[in-house]
C-alpha cells in the first residue's frame, strides 16, 4: 500500500512538473511581448527599462503608423473574406460526406483536410506558380483564395463533429412530415451544427489573421498584410511597435476566445 501511494505521488509530481514545463512555455513568450510593449526604451529588450504606454499611443497614430494600419486592414479584410467563404464550403462539405460511407468518402474527407498536413511554405509557392501559369499576379484576391484553402479544415473539423452528433431521428422525422432538403437543412440539420460552424469559423478566422507563408508569396506591392509587415519591422529596426501589435493581437483574440467559450462552448467543440 505504502510502496503504491508513493508511485502515484510520484507520477503526480512528475505529470506536475511536466505540465507546469508546457504552460511556462506556452505562457511566458506571451508575458515577455506584452511587458516588453510596455517599455521606455527605443528597442526591442527584456526586461524594460520603465514603464509606459508610448508605444501604444504611437501604434494608434494614424500618421505615423499609417503603414500599420493599412497592412492591419487588408489583413482583417482577408481574414473575414476566408472566413466566410471556407465556412460557406466546409459546412456543404460536410453536410454532403456526413453518415457516408466509402472509399470515395474517405478519399474526398483526406483531400479537403490535406492543407493542415502539407508545409505552409510549399503551399504558398506552389499556389503562387500556379496562379502564375494561369496569369495572374500577386494581389489580395489571390492571398483571400490561398487563406480560404488553409483555413477551411478548421471548419471543416469542428462542423463535422457537429453533425456527428445530429440525431438521424430527426431527419428522417423531417422528410416523414413532408419536408424538403432545404427545409429540414434550414430548420433542424443548421440550427444543430450552428455551434461547430461558428467554432470552426473563429478559428478560420485566428488561422488566416495570422499567416505568413501564404501571404509572403501571394502579396503584390498594393497588398501589405499585418504579419509581413511585423516580420519586416523586426529585421530592419527592431520597432518597438512590433511588441506593442502583439499585445493588441493577443488582447483582442483573447477576449474572442472568452466570447466564443461562453456562446458556442469552444473548448468542447475542438475537444469533440
Amino acid at each position: 500500500m505504502l510502496a503504491r501511494r508513493a508511485s502515484d505521488l510520484a507520477y503526480s509530481v512528475v505529470i506536475g512538473l511536466l505540465a507546469g514545463l508546457g504552460l511556462l512555455v506556452l505562457v511566458g513568450p506571451v508575458v515577455i511581448v506584452l511587458l516588453t510593449s510596455f517599455t521606455l526604451g527605443r528597442s526591442i529588450k527584456f526586461p524594460p527599462s520603465g514603464l509606459s504606454l508610448q508605444w501604444y499611443r504611437l501604434l494608434f497614430d494614424r500618421v505615423s503608423s499609417s503603414q500599420i494600419h493599412r497592412a492591419a486592414l487588408n489583413s482583417v479584410e482577408v481574414a473575414l473574406v476566408a472566413m466566410a467563404a471556407a465556412t460557406v464550403l466546409a459546412t456543404l462539405a460536410s453536410v454532403a460526406l456526413a453518415r457516408r460511407s466509402g472509399r470515395w468518402v474517405r478519399a474526398l474527407d483526406t483531400f479537403f483536410m490535406s492543407p493542415m498536413i502539407l508545409p505552409m511554405l510549399a503551399f504558398g509557392l506552389a499556389a503562387l506558380m500556379y496562379f502564375t501559369f494561369l496569369g495572374f499576379r500577386p494581389s489580395l484576391p489571390l492571398i483571400m483564395i490561398g487563406h480560404t484553402v488553409v483555413v477551411a479544415p478548421f471548419v471543416l473539423r469542428t462542423t463535422s463533429a457537429s453533425m456527428s452528433q445530429l440525431d438521424p431521428a430527426l431527419l428522417e422525422s423531417s422528410a416523414s412530415l413532408g419536408a424538403g432538403w432545404l427545409y429540414t437543412f434550414r430548420r433542424v440539420t443548421l440550427p444543430v451544427i450552428a455551434p461547430g460552424i461558428a467554432a470552426g469559423a473563429f478559428l478560420a478566422f485566428v488561422a488566416s489573421l495570422d499567416n505568413v507563408p501564404v501571404s509572403l508569396f501571394l502579396a503584390g506591392p498594393r497588398s501589405d498584410m499585418l504579419p509581413i509587415r511585423m516580420w519586416g519591422m523586426m529585421e530592419s529596426m527592431l520597432d518597438v511597435r512590433v511588441a506593442a501589435v502583439s499585445g493588441v493581437l493577443i488582447a483582442t483574440v483573447l477576449v474572442l476566445m472568452l466570447v466564443m467559450e461562453r456562446v458556442v462552448g469552444l473548448t468542447r467543440r475542438l475537444r469533440d
